[in-house]
């Protein structure tokens, strides 16, 4: 039986979704039949991802982990899952109907879930200027930099695609210099940090506040993988 295949980009999302089987591949297998890649970050290694997930049998992809807020009225530890995922650029992709809205009824319950369009950004935005601008020009209500290369590889091969997103820094927040200096080409690196925040150790109040944000966001990944959102007969997948 072929299970739901999850792409997140980062190890500390993954483990959110439990134990996992390491296979070959760089695929790791999850209770329940789910597959699961961990990407890195970016589109190209997101969609290197998906594309392993589809030959090791995936019957639909899910992209999974954090994203910024860009509407104002989404808090640090909402869940977002999108109707669509975007780019800058005019790319669109819907997400599947009746596997998001089973993914809605287990979440809802427990967690305020959001809808709305998840924008997919070459670049994290980091600025409240620059988010109020994106929620603005885009109309998205987020922002992550993997969904979109995600949702294309689902396209490519006629799989049904769904992204579930936790809201880690708000549509307020600046993010730290030092943190995205850190954290650039992959996951964040507690020496870059360091030496980031002894060169502006004003930045120490906003890390503070990311860290709590932080902290909801895996809050409520965890909440989500305990839903049970990973069974591999959710509407609108095909399981052989």
């Amino acid at each position: 039986m072929n299970g739901v295949g999850v792409v997140a980009a980062l190890e500390v999302e993954a483990r959110t979704l439990g134990p996992a089987v390491r296979r070959q591949g760089g695929i790791s297998s999850l209770a329940g039949g789910a597959l699961l890649a961990v990407s890195g970050v970016g589109s190209v290694a997101a969609a290197r991802a998906a594309r392993s997930l589809v030959d090791a049998g995936a019957a639909g992809l899910m992209s999974f982990g954090m994203a910024g807020g860009l509407d104002p009225r989404l808090a640090a530890g909402n869940i977002l899952l999108p109707a669509e995922v975007i780019s800058r650029d005019g790319a669109r992709f819907l997400t599947a109907p009746p596997w998001r809205e089973q993914l809605y009824q287990a979440i809802a319950g427990q967690l305020p879930v959001a809808a709305g369009a998840l924008l997919t950004s070459a670049q994290p935005i980091g600025g409240a200027a620059d988010k109020t601008a994106a929620f603005r020009e885009t109309g998205a209500v987020a922002v992550d930099m993997e969904s979109l290369a995600i949702a294309t590889v689902a396209a490519a091969h006629g799989l049904p695609f769904v992204a579930v997103r936790a809201i880690v820094d708000t549509a307020t927040d600046v993010l730290p210099r030092a943190v995205l200096t850190a954290s650039r080409g992959g996951p964040l690196r507690v020496g870059r940090l360091v030496a980031g925040l002894a060169w502006a150790p004003w930045e120490l109040a906003a890390l503070i506040r990311l860290t709590r944000r932080y902290r909801a966001a895996i809050r409520s990944l965890a909440a989500v993988a305990r839903a049970g959102v990973l069974t591999p007969c959710a509407p609108g997948v095909r399981v052989a």
